[in-house]
């Protein structure tokens, strides 16, 4: 692997060097910046944190609490850090309603954004528009409501991806929308969103909403990855294996070997099933019913592509990605939830979707509508789960270092890599940060999301 992080990246090696990144700062190239991914004992934060609040929001002491119990030094202001370089940026705006409170937004924020260190967070709170009352003495109150608070509210999201943008030296912007009630359910997603887990998350908002009752507490948790053996699927399995998580491998009969090893690397186990085969649903649901049981969370990683212009899609290109990347996830869903004891309580289900779902691609018309019909089959069941104490989401990767992307022609695999606020591609373990996060119990308060992992790509963005 390159020094900079990126496999086979000769470009982000010579801008790795001093003249190679002089002269492109010279010529106005990308800069890509080295991302600070998370590894076990390092610190939370590469700098203070500070919790500013517009008005009077409620969470912002919350937020300085949870942020302290993580391991953060938090101080006061911007000021109070002394010479040193803000590691994250707190701005709890749900109380916004005024434009006059988006002015002492930017006033509170613009020092602190200046201030912040290498690889820094800057999260913003805001609130849910459709939340968002009326008010007698406000602006264009009465039967149209508060127009002038939820066009407030609004404003962040065009604030948080431009500020996205401008961020330099890995550091990222995120919205997180807290709805009514949400309290505690709050605390786990702050975390992540400040985290070095979430490096290459930016640009992003996420609703996060009141989480159920805790499920009772395993003694080790069970998840299920399908496509383990390689990629992306097997960087899922060994974070969720590091965070102390029994993972049950899956993938097809021939990638046999390859599955048993990954298995092994992570001391989890390997189920060899063709996802797409009529028997599949069955004998998963009765797999994990009788040797664990229950799954507290399952991984639908496993995809295809069949890559061609539509007009030359034929029927085996097209029944093949939509019956692996779509069919097989609704079908082993609606078996495990209909088969008594093959999930565990309060069970997390994470699909991976793809920011070509998001925003379609060339030549990929059948892998695209695979991957949007799993950001509709999320939200379809999400209320349902909701109410059965679970959660279901979608983790949408943009341009990430993978053996599909470095068989690219080096012209779009350049392109790719460049597209985005942080001017890279990203890495497997990246995405399997995000899937590990969905898929635990604390990631309860966020239901029938899509969070992109894709460095704030211009694809969709």
């Amino acid at each position: 692997m390159a020094r900079t992080g990126f496999p086979d990246d000769l470009y982000g090696d010579l801008i790795a060097s001093g003249p190679g990144g002089a002269a492109a700062k010279r010529l106005g190239l990308p800069v890509p910046p080295r991302l600070r991914r998370y590894a076990p004992g390092q610190d939370f934060l590469t700098g203070p944190a500070v919790v500013l609040r517009v008005g009077t929001a409620p969470p912002a002491a919350d937020v300085a609490a949870w942020l302290a119990a993580a391991g953060a030094h938090v101080v006061a202001d911007p000021d109070a850090a002394g010479g040193d370089r803000l590691g994250a940026v707190v701005v709890d705006a749900t109380a916004a309603r005024r434009l006059a409170d988006l002015a002492q937004l930017r006033e509170l924020l613009a020092p602190a954004f200046r201030r912040t260190a290498r690889s820094g967070r800057v999260l913003v709170l805001g609130a849910v528009p459709a939340e968002v009352g009326g008010d007698a003495g406000a602006g264009f109150a009465g039967a149209f409501g508060d127009v002038e608070g939820r066009a407030v509210q609004q404003a962040l999201e065009g604030l948080v991806r431009s500020l996205g943008k401008e961020a330099r030296g890995g550091t990222t912007v995120n919205l997180l929308r807290v709805a009514a009630g949400a309290g505690e359910a709050l605390r786990s997603p702050v975390e992540f969103l400040c985290s070095s887990r979430a490096a290459f998350v930016s640009g992003q908002s996420l609703l996060v909403g009141p989480a159920p009752a805790p499920a009772p507490v395993r003694e080790r948790r069970v998840v299920v990855v399908t496509g383990a053996a390689r990629g992306i699927g097997a960087a899922i399995a060994e974070v969720l294996a590091r965070d102390g998580v029994h993972v049950v491998c899956v993938d097809v009969p021939a990638a046999g070997e390859q599955l048993a090893h990954v298995a092994n690397r992570v001391r989890g186990s390997a189920l060899t099933l063709d996802v797409t085969a009529g028997t599949a649903p069955r004998a998963l649901a009765e797999h994990l019913r009788r040797r664990f049981g229950g799954a507290d969370a399952v991984v639908h990683n496993a995809g295809v592509t069949r890559d061609r212009s539509f007009v030359n899609l034929d029927e085996a290109a097209w029944d093949t990605v939509l019956g692996v990347n779509l069919a097989a996830p609704l079908r082993l869903t609606e078996q495990l939830l209909s088969t008594d004891g093959a999930l565990a309580p309060g069970a997390r289900l994470v699909c991976l979707s793809s920011i070509n779902g998001l925003a379609g691609a060339k030549g990929q018309t059948n892998y695209a509508a695979s991957k949007a019909g799993l950001v509709g089959f999320v939200q379809a069941l999400a209320g349902p789960l909701a109410e059965r104490g679970m959660a279901v989401n979608a983790v949408a990767p943009g341009f990430i270092e993978t053996p599909m992307t470095a068989a690219m022609p080096p012209v779009p695999r350049e392109v790719g890599r460049r597209a985005s606020s942080l001017q890279q591609g990203g890495l497997p373990v990246d995405v399997a940060e995000a899937v590990a996060w969905l898929a635990s119990p604390g990631a309860g308060g966020v239901v029938g999301q899509v969070l992109r992992v894709c460095g704030q790509h211009v694809t969709g963005a």
